[in-house]
């Protein structure tokens, strides 16, 4: 009689039958299972797929080694086989609805991210991202709910045992952190969404709302300038780069095609709610495959830095971008470390930055908090400033005329009255932009005053160009 073993069965039903499975699962990993009162209480719940999932064994590790040991093993489906099987099905032409009604038989009990895990597996492999990028839109299977109280029910049932998920939710709670931002904009652009498919026959309100669809631009660059490459480059997570990242632009460009181009016919309409259900899929994709990936990898330290790189973005539907205090309150620090100039934003040698700053192409100078000269960029200059005024007091360098201005200009900085100002002039032939900033330290305190000369022939030259 053939030895067959069912992995949808229990532990202890199956070591019971079979006491040798027992050693096999030891070395596999399940180091609870000689433990009699381990195998009388959760060994009795616990199947083959849950506690593979739960101890973190790759399943298939499992099945092969069942099988040299002469079981038939029942209840395995190799994923990446069957994943392969829709791509090549889609490229044959096959209806999408048809894939997607043996995606949910064949994956209904398998959660996003083991599903996402084969996805980079096949990508890998050598299966082209494009390819595989196709399985975004069978993925809405794990979406299907005919309600949407009970696709909210789907998608916390499917979670609700998940370590990494917990990890995502414990860091949506810190307000301002990056990964309750990226939630918040979410339940922004979800309840955008079900309001535009509401509005679909009221022309007038269907395109305003398109128009405000539309900032989810601002919530996919975010996901692809601060995740999916940490993810990529330095995790080797590459599933949602490659695929997710590409769903993003499809739906970013559709949208942007659909308000340029408002007939407002029937094709038009029905290419507007297939955008705003992917748009619907990818929420439920980032809160559980991409969030949950974020949480489970990436550092404090990088959260931070995702943080501090996230507010030079605009704020995605709402009138600002939430504070973290903690991270707001931590300043980063200069220092010398082997022979480089360690900045909160980087790391550059003296060498290095000599040359950048001599190549930018404006005349740089620094006056600092006591109204000296420290710094003067080098090269030719309009405005002549001779080394030898460095460690003088600024006012010294100028004529009497001009210094009550200098004076002023500085006096308003350093009270915080001003933070620039602008001075257009004509000299030698050239059109001049002299622009006086206010430097300040990351805590708002005046620490010098910046002067920036920039010649603006070419500016001038490049718009009288566009007016002929």
């Amino acid at each position: 009689m053939d030895k067959k073993i069912d992995l949808q069965k229990s532990v202890f039903e199956i070591c019971t039958q079979y006491p040798e499975v027992i050693d096999i699962l030891y070395q596999l990993g399940f180091t609870e299972i000689t433990k009699q009162t381990a195998m009388q209480t959760a060994g009795c719940v616990m199947t083959l797929l849950n506690g593979a999932k739960i101890k973190g064994i790759d399943l298939k590790l499992i099945v092969e080694a069942l099988q040299k040991a002469g079981f038939e093993v029942e209840g395995y489906v190799d994923r990446q086989a069957l994943l392969k099987s829709y791509i090549q099905r889609l490229n044959e032409g096959e209806d999408l609805e048809s894939v997607r009604a043996d995606f949910v038989h064949n994956f209904k009990e398998v959660d996003a991210s083991e599903i996402m895990q084969a996805e980079q597996e096949m990508i890998m492999s050598g299966v082209p991202y494009w390819e595989v990028q196709q399985l975004c839109d069978v993925h809405s299977a794990l979406f299907h709910g005919a309600t949407r109280q009970e696709k909210i029910d789907q998608a916390e049932q499917a979670v609700e045992d998940s370590l990494h998920h917990q990890k995502a939710d414990t860091l949506i709670a810190i307000p301002g952190h990056p990964l309750s931002t990226f939630a918040l904009e979410n339940v922004y652009i979800d309840k955008l969404l079900e309001k535009a498919q509401e509005q679909i026959e009221n022309a007038k309100e269907t395109l305003e709302l398109l128009n405000q669809l539309r900032d989810i631009s601002i919530h996919y660059a975010k996901k692809g300038d601060l995740l999916y490459p940490l993810l990529k480059v330095r995790y080797g997570i590459s599933g949602p780069s490659d695929v997710m990242w590409g769903v993003d632009d499809e739906i970013r460009d559709q949208l942007r095609r659909l308000a340029k181009n408002p007939t407002m016919d029937a094709d038009w309409k029905e290419t507007y709610l297939n955008t705003i259900q992917r748009a619907q899929e990818m929420i439920y994709k980032e809160n559980n495959i991409l969030f949950p990936l974020c949480a489970e990898n990436f550092t404090k330290d990088e959260w931070e830095q995702i943080y501090k790189d996230s507010l030079g973005y605009e704020p995605c539907l709402m009138d600002t971008i939430p504070v973290w205090e903690e991270a707001r309150t931590k300043q980063g620090e200069m220092k010398l470390q082997d022979q480089e100039i360690i900045l909160p934003s980087g790391h550059m040698n003296p060498k290095q930055l000599q040359a950048l700053l001599n190549t930018i192409p404006m005349e740089i100078s620094f006056v600092d908090e006591q109204n000296i000269n420290r710094y003067f960029n080098e090269g030719y200059k309009l405005f002549k400033r001779p080394n030898m005024a460095i460690d003088r007091e600024v006012f010294s360098c100028h004529p009497p005329k001009i210094e009550p201005m200098v004076r002023k200009i500085i006096d308003d900085f350093r009270n915080g009255r001003k933070d620039s100002v602008d001075v257009w002039m004509e000299k030698m032939g050239k059109t001049l932009l002299v622009r006086y900033m206010a430097i300040r330290d990351a805590n708002g305190d005046y620490v010098g005053t910046g002067e920036f000369v920039q010649e603006m022939d070419f500016a001038k030259e490049h718009f009288l160009k566009q007016t002929k």
